[in-house]
C-alpha cells in the first residue's frame, strides 16, 4: 500500500467517525426532549437532592426565649439585677481585676462623678485604668448593649 492509498483509506475512515458522531449527537438531542423541560427535571431533581443531603440537625446557640419566639428580647431596666446575676456578678462581687464592688460606695463613687456617657462606655467597649481593667461587655460578647446598659444602671444605683 502505497502512502497515497493509505492517507486516502484513512481520510475516508475519519470523515465516517466524524458523521457518525455528529449523528450520535443529534439523535441524543432529539431523545432527550427539549431545554425548557429538562431545566424543570433538572431543578426539580436538584430540590430533592438537597432534601435526601441536608444535615440531621442544625446547632442554635440561643436562649429557650429566642428559639421560641423567633425574636431576641429587648433588655429593660428590670433586666439590669439579671444580666448582673448572670454576666457581671463574677468581678464585681469580689472586685476581681480592679472591678468596683458592688455597693462598695468608695469603689462607685468617683465612677458614678464621671456621668453615665462614660460608665457605657467602658462597660460596652472596654477600658483600661490604673485600677485595673474591664473587657468589652464583660467578656460577654453576646450580651446586647442595652442588657449591658441596664446592668450599669443597677450597679450603680447601688452604689449611690
Amino acid at each position: 500500500m502505497t502512502d497515497r492509498a493509505f492517507l486516502k483509506t484513512f481520510s475516508g475512515l475519519l470523515a465516517a467517525l466524524v458523521a457518525l458522531t455528529v449523528i450520535i449527537f443529534v439523535v441524543a438531542q432529539m431523545v432527550s426532549g427539549s431545554g425548557k423541560a429538562k431545566t424543570k427535571v433538572v431543578a426539580q431533581a436538584d430540590s430533592e437532592i438537597a432534601a435526601r443531603i441536608k444535615p440531621v440537625g442544625e446547632l442554635v446557640v440561643a436562649s429557650a426565649a429566642v428559639v421560641a419566639n423567633g425574636v431576641i428580647p429587648t433588655a429593660k431596666a428590670a433586666d439590669g439585677k439579671a444580666t448582673y446575676d448572670k454576666a457581671c456578678m463574677a468581678c464585681h462581687a469580689a472586685g476581681v481585676a480592679g472591678a468596683p464592688k458592688f455597693g462598695d460606695k468608695a469603689d462607685w463613687g468617683p465612677r458614678i462623678a464621671q456621668g453615665n456617657d462614660t460608665l457605657y462606655t467602658h462597660a460596652l467597649k472596654g477600658f483600661t485604668g490604673k485600677k485595673g481593667m474591664m473587657p468589652a461587655k464583660g467578656g460577654n460578647a453576646s450580651l446586647s448593649d442595652a442588657d449591658v446598659k441596664a446592668a450599669v444602671d443597677y450597679m450603680a444605683g447601688h452604689g449611690k
